[in-house]
């Protein structure tokens, strides 16, 4: 009996199936209730005492390396099978779902391009910065309402420290780190404590502007604001500048745009005037090129900072400007061929 039990071990060792009908067969041929194991088991009632051990250790050897046997036959066969099913050689390939660049990083990199085209280069600097950079080194005097806490978010253990609300502070740094000629933009995320609307928001970027030099002159100053303009906006592009009074600047402006949303006719984002607000400029009053280390009766210049979301509204005809940070896919995927 124990020669017939190693001779159904090796023929289990050495068989091999290509289909599920074939492995049945053997299952069956070895375990089915006529099979060689039940066969086995009926002659095991025959052998003597002595052999009894000996010979149940062996059928047990036998019915499971034959079980055995069958998962692992059935598994190879099913991996097959789910290989085959998964992958169809001859189906077309997928195609990627390409992003797409949000607008305001699409603007912001025009802006730049634009600039350096006129000779400016890139600077950054921190959005946690001090009371010196932002305000002090920039002429604003002790109890100017910028400092409030309604318009700027101030560190509450130091007060001394804040969220910057314009990149001018970039502007101080480099002032400070640089001699004229300086001719550089910096781009940025700013912060202001403001309701948030369809024309305003808490957080929003900025590109400031500063050149100085010698005989730098109001003149110099509107020529590259309108070459800005007409290369943002198209060659047709009207501006407008506005007296204003901004404390780092003297004398001070803001441009207005003509709105191309609505055509000049008026709408809720150019309140209904035909023109849209996009930067505040001026000549850089002396008192902040000379906290600076600047002099400035050898030099002169001029600055002016952008709100990058305003821009994007006039360039797209977005009318929202809450838009940018809902991260809605079917807004941003409407930019994929401004790549």
């Amino acid at each position: 009996m124990i020669e017939k039990i190693n001779k159904y071990l090796e023929e289990t060792k050495e068989f091999a199936a290509t289909t599920i009908d074939e492995i049945e067969s053997f299952r069956i041929k070895y375990m089915g209730k006529k099979g060689f194991i039940n066969d086995l088991f009926s002659e095991f009632k025959n052998v003597p005492r002595e052999n009894k051990k000996l010979v149940g250790q062996k059928l047990n050897e036998l019915k499971i390396s034959i079980q055995e046997k069958i998962n692992a036959l059935k598994e190879n066969l099913e991996d097959k099978t789910e290989s085959r099913s998964e992958i169809d050689l001859s189906l077309p390939g997928d195609s990627l779902k390409l992003g797409s660049r949000h607008p305001i990083s699409i603007v912001r990199n025009e802006i730049i391009d634009i600039f350096k085209r006129l000779g400016f280069t890139v600077s950054e600097g921190p959005e946690i910065e001090d009371d010196w950079h932002v305000f002090s080194a920039l002429n604003f005097p002790e109890e100017h309402p910028a400092r409030d806490m309604q318009d700027t978010f101030f560190i509450e253990t130091n007060p001394d420290i804040l969220l910057r609300t314009h990149t001018s502070s970039v502007q101080v740094r480099v002032m400070e780190n640089s001699n004229p000629p300086i001719r550089t933009i910096s781009p940025g995320r700013v912060f202001r404590n403001e309701a948030i609307s369809a024309r305003a928001h808490c957080i929003f970027h900025q590109v400031e502007g500063l050149y100085i030099d010698e005989n730098v002159s109001f003149a110099d100053l509107k020529q590259t604001l309108l070459y800005f303009a007409k290369e943002m906006f198209g060659e047709k592009t009207e501006i407008r500048l506005r007296p204003s009074y901004f404390p780092f600047t003297e004398p001070s402006a803001e441009m207005d745009v003509a709105c191309n949303i609505c055509g000049g006719k008026g709408c809720n984002v150019c309140k209904y005037t035909g023109w849209l607000e996009i930067l505040g400029c001026g000549m850089v009053d002396p008192n902040v090129l000379e906290s600076s280390g600047i002099d400035s009766n050898k030099y002169t210049g001029f600055a002016f900072g952008m709100g990058i979301e305003r821009i994007t509204m006039l360039k797209y005809g977005v009318k929202d400007l809450r838009l940018y940070f809902e991260n809605d896919v079917r807004f941003l995927n409407q930019f994929k061929s401004a790549l």
